[in-house]
């Protein structure tokens, strides 16, 4: 499938002169938000290197343009001996750790595999990065189910991490392994747990924004997995873009080591108020079915983003609808039936 150029424009409003030739790896680099990040560092003219298991993918908002500018390297976080050679052979000097099994359907049915990529993948990465003097900052991806189940919401910072599922645990595991890097080695890496992220190039169609969308363009009936009220934040893929770039810029000089941030809207809206609110937006009827057949999820969860507003002084520019019109748009156009 081909996909349309995606404007630079619209993701670099500024120019920023930090990342400028800075040598950047990006795990998971062709992964929705991972693509995302990569084509906004190299707007900033960043030497971006690019780590996956899977590359020159089909579905990407990366043109091959932009895959030209990238030094692209085909293998798995779980390999030890590869990210040393790559963080070594390639003088990196800042890490955004993305790769990750990333379906809580799929790392409920193969638990040993999110284990071995989210947390040995995690480990690795640290352990690498620890031998070398010139990186200056790692921003490893976690989620807000890092979390879990909790019944005093939203979220903290400080909340316990407590996740009862093999995707939820793997990202608990995998955050306190950040702490301890930091915390026994000095090793400067923050972590980040956000909200459910949508925008555009997310291709994978389990979830729900991505697969309303389809089903709106298509006429499809939408098959909803749970019982439409669970309750989620949700924040535009741009703003944690910028959100992670920003935390990475300001690492040292903040003294942010060894410090997790949330990043969202901090407005839970259930998933039949959400389907609703897209099929109002496209201008269509809602053609919805309830499956209730979701499990292995937490049923409620959103985060309070007070701590990196106050730190960061980040704040989301393109709140919910208009991220929704925004995702709809870019579906039409870049979408074929």
């Amino acid at each position: 499938m081909e996909i349309l150029s995606y404007s630079v424009e619209s993701l670099v409003n500024m120019k920023n002169n930090f990342w400028k030739d800075k040598r950047v790896l990006v795990t998971g680099y062709e992964g929705f938000l991972g693509s995302n990040l990569t084509k906004k560092l190299l707007g900033l003219d960043a030497r971006v290197f690019g780590l996956d298991v899977l590359t020159h993918r089909k579905q990407t908002i990366l043109t091959k343009k932009d895959l030209c500018k990238v030094k692209i390297i085909k293998g798995s976080v779980e390999n030890f001996s590869l990210l040393n050679d790559i963080i070594k052979g390639n003088k990196i000097g800042f890490i955004f750790h993305l790769a990750a099994k990333s379906l809580v359907v799929y790392c409920t049915r193969n638990p040993l595999k999110a284990f071995s990529t989210n947390i040995k993948g995690t480990w690795n990465i640290l352990e690498a990065s620890r031998k070398s003097d010139l990186i200056k900052a790692i921003i490893v991806a976690s989620s807000d189910k890092a979390y879990g189940s909790c019944i005093h919401l939203p979220y903290k910072e400080n909340t316990p991490l407590r996740g009862a599922h093999p995707y939820d645990a793997s990202k608990s595991c995998a955050d306190l392994i950040a702490y301890t890097y930091f915390h026994t080695y000095g090793v400067p890496v923050s972590v980040t747990r956000c909200g459910n992220i949508f925008g555009q190039g997310d291709f994978n169609f389990s979830r729900i924004i991505p697969d309303t969308v389809r089903s709106i363009i298509q006429n499809k009936k939408l098959i909803i997995r749970s019982d439409g009220k669970f309750t989620r934040d949700y924040i535009y893929v741009d703003d944690i873009v910028s959100g992670y770039l920003m935390l990475a810029e300001k690492l040292q000089k903040l003294k942010l080591a060894g410090e997790a941030f949330n990043f969202s809207y901090s407005k839970p809206i259930s998933v039949l108020d959400l389907v609703k609110k897209l099929y109002r937006i496209a201008g269509k009827r809602a053609n919805y079915q309830v499956a209730n057949q979701a499990k292995c999820e937490i049923k409620d969860q959103y985060l309070s983003s007070k701590k990196v507003k106050e730190v960061l002084k980040w704040k989301p520019k393109c709140m919910l609808e208009t991220g929704l019109k925004k995702t709809l748009e870019w579906y039409r156009v870049n979408l074929r039936c």
